[in-house]
């Protein structure tokens, strides 16, 4: 999947995380990421891995990559 812009200008982007097993773990990635300058919102869900990234322009994924491996996780792509 790729980054998805929607009708109020904002881009959703969905990525892989490995290594969240539990709500601390999805604390950690959404505080992470939600530092990141331009991102609205941050939706981490552990069962599936996924982390759902609301901000104002694409992202670089590099920086989220960064602030996963900050949180202690693995980024592994886009979803």
């Amino acid at each position: 999947m790729t980054a998805q812009t929607d009708t109020s200008g904002s881009v959703t982007t969905v990525y892989k995380v490995t290594g969240m097993s539990c709500g601390h773990c999805e604390g950690s990635v959404s505080g992470e990421i939600s530092g990141i300058p331009g991102v609205s919102s941050v939706k981490a869900v552990a069962s599936t891995g996924e982390v759902t990234v609301v901000s104002v322009a694409p992202l670089d994924d590099e920086a989220v990559r960064a602030a996963v491996d900050e949180a202690g996780f693995e980024l592994a792509g886009r979803a």
